[in-house]
């Protein structure tokens, strides 16, 4: 791959991004409520995020976590601002399931921590956070 093509499509995060996103749907299923339904599955779904644009994007490290991180941030402010109730769809599950409907300050953290731990192990990787090219390849 050359370091200027912005496209991608990186196997490893591909098969990263589908482990996490069977551990997700497994404690959904499993686990109603308490600390991992909702801080453990808060903190990899970013991570998750991360990992499905990192499939396609060959861009630095950090861009790809702060984007993901004020993305989930953003889901939280609509959740603060009942969003899901303003636009008619308090009564959709999808809806509710997507954009959620409950802001906690906990899953700021629980984000917040997600993409830390995202940069801390792609710089432990030999991943320059702010670099370009083969460094963001992964």
């Amino acid at each position: 791959m050359r370091s200027g093509n912005m496209l991608t499509f990186n196997k490893k995060y591909f098969f990263l991004a589908v482990f996490l996103f069977v551990i997700e749907v497994l404690i959904a299923t499993f686990f109603k409520s308490g600390f991992m339904r909702h801080y453990v599955g808060d903190f990899l779904v970013v991570i998750l995020i991360y990992c499905f644009i990192k499939i396609f994007l060959n861009i630095p490290v950090f861009a790809a976590a702060v984007g993901v991180l004020l993305f989930a941030y953003f889901i939280e402010l609509l959740q603060y601002l009942e969003f899901v109730k303003w636009i008619g769809l308090g009564e959709n599950r999808l809806a509710n399931v997507v954009l959620g409907n409950y802001f906690e300050w906990a899953d700021m953290v629980a984000y917040t921590l997600g993409m830390t731990t995202v940069i801390l192990f792609e710089k432990w990787r030999g991943k320059a956070p702010w670099g370009m090219g083969s460094e963001a390849s992964g």
